[in-house]
């Protein structure tokens, strides 16, 4: 009788040590996959205000700050549910439900400056790629209108296409102003190319493609005048050549 009771003491010892085993591993995936929620809603939350950070530099619509503001007080609202007794992340809350209501002052696409750094320029098209990958990753959630998504993705393509433009015709400019012609004629050809791949026309299209055509013709016409010039000085130096070989030899 001692023996049995002994061993469902045992039993019932071992049963107790697996349950309190099982429900401390599972407070601890709890636990583990709490501190990885967190940690996105994290990375949430500096890409959106990394994006914002650069509102100055990139022209952004009302539509697209909006979204971006959602998204940090979502990833937020987020951090609170997982973290219900921090202060620091409500108060944080709070003051994004407030910018939600702020009003915006946008950046005009018609003003906008390209900069003359290299790592500048490639840094403002990097931004603007960062802003239409949120912007399909918040349209994929359902959280973008289709219709809203669609302009303004449509918007930051053409200004991607803007600055790729401007950029080539800056460099051509410069180029030709330091009688690098040939270099000149790659960058505007370059962006003739860019300018008559695009599948729409609007005005700017239409301006930038007569405006490298005219460069193009301009360059055209100073490399044949350049060229005449050039065989015309080579044909005068081999007439040179040929009249002191042939000259009379002078008798001393």
């Amino acid at each position: 009788m001692i023996v049995s009771i002994i061993i469902m003491l045992i039993v019932a010892l071992i049963v107790i040590a697996l349950w309190v085993s099982a429900v401390q591993q599972h407070k601890e995936k709890q636990e583990t996959e709490r501190r990885k929620d967190l940690t996105k809603q994290k990375k949430i939350i500096e890409e959106s205000e990394d994006v914002l950070v650069n509102n100055a530099n990139i022209p952004m619509s009302e539509h697209i700050v909006r979204i971006l503001q959602r998204r940090i007080y979502d990833a937020l609202a987020a951090m609170v549910q997982l973290s219900p007794n921090s202060k620091e992340l409500k108060n944080r809350l709070k003051e994004a439900k407030d910018r939600l209501g702020d009003s915006i002052n946008t950046a005009n696409l018609e003003n906008l400056v390209l900069p003359d750094n290299d790592k500048q320029l490639i840094a403002l098209i990097q931004g603007i790629k960062k802003v239409r990958a949120v912007l399909r990753s918040e349209h994929s959630k359902g959280k973008v209108d289709s219709q809203i998504f669609t302009a303004e993705d449509k918007r930051l393509e053409k200004l991607q296409l803007r600055i790729n433009i401007e950029s080539q015709i800056k460099r051509g400019l410069s180029a030709r102003s330091a009688n690098m012609v040939g270099s000149a004629r790659q960058y505007f050809e370059k962006a003739y190319a860019t300018v008559s791949a695009v599948a729409y026309s609007d005005d700017y299209i239409t301006t930038k493609r007569q405006e490298l055509e005219g460069y193009l013709e301009t360059i055209s016409t100073e490399l044949k005048a350049s060229n005449a010039t050039a065989l015309k000085k080579k044909v005068e130096q081999e007439q040179d050549d040929l009249d002191v070989l042939f000259a009379p030899k002078k008798k001393w």
